[in-house]
């Protein structure tokens, strides 16, 4: 029997002429050139036991518990002993012979078995690997029924921290090296390795480095001995007690396949689901660990509604009663702020809302530094479209990356290109102030770009990259801030015939692109301006009148028109004004604002704020969609059921009943149903945009004009007022956001918060002898609204005249100082406080752990 039997494709198969053809357990098939014989036995059904293999894995031949025999069938590919067959590339008229049908082969996997468990404990029945440990299924399938050891086991102190989140049992591991080959073959973070020999050998970590890593939680889950455990999951539940569903992680807008593990309505851990077209079997920490974010104090369980300066609880009927009337006093002057936590359907409802009960375009969904070029973009270039997908990445000729850093901003995206540039040669350059350690582990090369000369940059570009029509060009977001680079991006796919994907850092934002939350966008990327999709709206959402034709306004708009009396109520999902270029502006117009509804799941500013706060179920108590940055939807269902959820669009229903009117869809499947008929947008779509300035870019620092001229500057103090110094520099702000920050998606995850890079202030090496700053010490960065100290680092590959810090990291945020990427930053030497570096570990192990570099510790017996 062939292969090709047996995946369908017979026909065209059988014709390759790259097939090799071999006999397993006295069964035929044919396979590819270079396939391993436990991949070859797998396609006849044949489970070979295993510890190191993994398909993702470079094979390695470490556990030797894989050994089969490869008797001479007179063609001269006979072995004279057992061989691995996660090595062991198959060869024309090879004969293998699996532990099913030879006692040899058996015989050297029970004795791989037994020297196994001479020093491992049996510990299972408290090991977080109990229950779902292969060393326990093959003990039993391919093992002895009894130890005939009766020494005394090998013993270590535990746990080790490998890391804040990863802890590490040594006496269980079998030292199979999954673990360091995830971490420096997929992760390109090679900070654990096996160290020592024979039976000392041990995984231990290099001598001034932690194992820091944003992947380092898969090394958990593949782990097939429970030697590695998670500090946060350690000891809390057994894999029999939980309930397992599968779902969508909600952290970024790769749309990560992920289990969910549950019991009695509380998530105690979340996995990497297995999905070959876009995570393959690996997810960020942050979509692993981060879940508990909406189960502390703050959770809105009831609704509540505003009685002088305090926000007391009230009934739904109230509740929604209050907002009628306080949106019937605005009529034709209320604006929709939604943010990046909303599904795709949900979405949808406050598209339809501000339409169709409403009458209103003042939505968008953008709650970060935007702008009207952006709009124009999303709209020509992004909404309706899916030109790439992530397995497209690998064999690309080449991926330009703009405004984007995919380790930090798109983990799925960075572990693609990572691959690609390993198995492929894939080249990929970045347009950034500095070559990132992301970047450099994908092998990009740098285009050194001052912030806000991204469009300058660009122009030409293709030349010198050599981009052609198989190139692809990935934009973030960031993009908007820097005017006339999403024009410039659009230009040069125009001329290279290069495939565009937009990469938003949130997992909803795509998806409110579909669904229209935008002020001149409608559901399928119909632009509003067009008659013709306006009608396609009307036909489907049966409305007895015409839709506003005027495009609304963005959100930096609203806010605006809200602090000043132009906009008299607001309807608010999922928004934190910490995230705007204005946090004091966006403050401003939520509390001038004359009425506020908040739809949310957690208390926040803005419900601190709000007259109304409607609460709604988290991702994990509803069903859904979340449209991926390729345009890829993917649902995903309800994990644990509540009572009664309400959902955004319940919301919505509700409070168009009590306005008069029908919203028309109620539950996941109504928005389903009519997305489904309002389907991509093929018509003539917006002409290219035009450069055009953020619209809710920061103001310029009070009394930096002149400082801007020479050094000497006039700065700010963290109390507003004015200080002179001669040391003073004037250099140009480069930021962005890191995986791990402060937000709050990692409430309730120390152990992860733990784990976050040491946030820094980047300067080159000729920056930093004209400044006078010096590696380690300390930079004061002063903004309109105060000041901050960060360490400087003094970094290779940078350009001059610009600094690099966090947007958001533990006592720095960019935004609250007024400042923004690209603009002029006044900047003076000082000396760091005395306080415990962010990120520092969390003290949850005992034992030492061994240096690679530096001395071993003191071993226990061996047995």
């Amino acid at each position: 029997m062939s292969v090709t039997d047996r995946t369908g494709a017979g026909a065209e198969l059988e014709q390759r002429d790259d097939l090799v053809t071999l006999t397993i357990d006295d069964t035929q098939v044919s396979v590819p050139k270079g396939t391993l014989a436990i991949r070859a036995a797998e396609l006849i059904g044949v489970a070979i036991p295993r510890f190191c293999d993994h398909p993702l894995l470079d094979p390695v031949g470490a556990c030797r518990q894989c050994l089969v025999e490869v008797p001479d069938a007179g063609n001269g590919r006979g072995m004279p002993k057992p061989q691995a067959s996660c090595t062991l590339e198959v060869a024309e008229g090879m004969q293998i012979r699996t532990q099913v049908t030879s006692p040899v082969a058996d015989k050297a996997q029970h004795g791989m078995i037994e020297m196994l468990l001479l020093n491992h404990p049996l510990d299972c029945p408290v090991c977080d690997k109990g229950g779902e440990c292969p060393l326990q299924n093959q003990a039993m399938s391919n093992g002895r029924g009894e130890s005939r050891f009766e020494a005394v086991k090998r013993t270590y102190p535990k746990p080790v921290s490998i890391s804040a989140q990863v802890l590490l049992d040594r006496e269980r591991c079998v030292l199979c090296a999954r673990c360091t080959r995830f971490s420096e073959q997929v992760a390109g973070d090679p900070f654990i390795a096996l160290v020592e020999r024979g039976a000392l050998q041990q995984v231990g970590i290099y001598e001034r480095e932690p194992f820091e890593s944003y992947f380092s939680g898969n090394t958990i889950q593949i782990c097939p001995v429970g030697a590695l455990t998670s500090a946060a999951y350690r000891f809390r539940a057994r894999p029999f007690d939980l309930t397992s569903t599968p779902s969508v992680s909600e952290h970024d807008s790769c749309g990560s396949a992920i289990r969910v593990d549950h019991r009695r309505g509380e998530v105690m851990r979340r996995l990497a689901g297995d999905d070959p077209e876009v995570n393959e079997e690996w997810i960020t920490d942050k979509d692993r660990f981060a879940f508990r974010y909406g189960r502390g104090e703050d959770r809105v369980r009831t609704p509540l509604v505003r009685e002088g300066d305090v926000l007391r609880p009230a009934s739904w009927p109230e509740a929604i009663d209050v907002a009628v009337r306080g949106l019937q006093a605005a009529a034709g002057s209320v604006g929709v702020l939604t943010g990046g936590r909303l599904t795709l359907e949900d979405a949808y409802g406050y598209s339809r809302f501000a339409r169709t009960v409403l009458g209103t375009n003042d939505i968008d969904f953008r709650s970060r530094p935007h702008s009207a070029e952006e709009a124009e973009f999303l709209a020509s270039h992004v909404a309706g479209r899916a030109d790439v997908v992530t397995a497209d990445l690998e064999q690309a000729s080449g991926v330009l990356m703009v405004a984007f850093e995919p380790e930090e901003e798109a983990g799925t995206i960075f572990l693609r290109l990572r691959k690609g540039m390993r198995k492929h040669g894939l080249r990929s350059w970045t347009l950034a102030p500095y070559l990132s350690n992301g970047a450099r582990k994908m092998g990009a090369a740098l285009v050194p770009t001052v912030p806000g000369t991204e469009a300058q940059v660009l122009d030409g570009l293709e030349r010198a990259l050599e981009l052609d029509a198989d190139s692809v060009v990935l934009v973030g977001e960031r993009a908007a801030t820097s005017p006339g680079t999403l024009t410039a991006v659009a230009a040069l796919v125009q001329r290279t015939g290069a495939r565009l994907a937009w990469v938003p850092r949130r997992a909803g934002d795509r998806g409110a692109v579909e669904a229209g939350c935008l002020p001149g966008l409608l559901p399928g990327g119909r632009p509003l301006a067009d008659a013709r999709a306006r009608v396609d709206c009307l036909s489907v959402w049966e409305l007895g009148r015409e839709l506003p034709a005027t495009p609304g306004r963005d959100t930096g708009q609203m806010l605006a028109a809200a602090a000043t009396g132009g906009l008299r109520a607001l309807v608010v999902a999922g928004v934190e004004p910490a995230d705007l270029a204005d946090p004091a502006a966006a403050r401003r117009g939520l509390e001038q604002v004359g009425f506020l509804v908040s739809v949310e799941q957690r208390l926040s500013e803005v419900t601190e704020r709000a007259d109304v706060v409607l609460p709604v179920s988290l991702v994990e108590e509803r069903p859904g969609t979340f449209v991926t940055w390729e345009g890829r939807r993917r649902e995903f269902g309800v994990v644990i059921r509540q009572a009664n959820p309400m959902t955004d669009l319940r919301v919505l229903a509700a409070l168009s009943d009590a306005l008069g009117h029908d919203l028309g869809i109620r539950t996941v499947a109504d928005a389903r149903r009519e997305l489904a008929q309002l389907d991509p947008w093929t018509g003539a779509r917006p002409a290219a945009p035009a450069p055009a300035p953020a619209t809710a870019a920061a103001p310029a620092p009070a009394g930096a004009t002149g400082a801007r001229r020479a050094h000497g500057a006039v700065a700010m103090t963290a109390d507003g007022g004015p200080t002179r110094t001669g040391a003073d520099h004037r250099l140009t702000l480069a930021t962005w956001r890191m995986m791990l920050d402060p937000s709050r998606a990692l409430d309730g995850e120390p152990h992860l918060l733990a784990t976050a890079r040491r946030p820094v202030a980047r300067v080159s090496e000729a920056t930093a002898r004209r400044t006078g700053l010096v590696e380690g010490g300390g930079v004061r960065l002063h903004g309109a609204t105060g000041s901050a100290v960060l360490p400087v680092h003094v970094t290779p590959q940078m350009v001059d005249g610009v600094v690099w810090v966090p947007t958001l990291a533990a006592g720095v945020s960019v935004n609250a100082l007024g400042l923004s990427a690209g603009a002029p930053v006044v900047v003076s030497p000082t000396e760091l406080p005395a306080s415990p570096e962010p990120g520092a570990r969390v003290p949850v192990g005992e034992g030492a752990l061994p240096e690679v570099d530096g001395q071993h510790e003191e071993q226990g017996g061996v047995a």
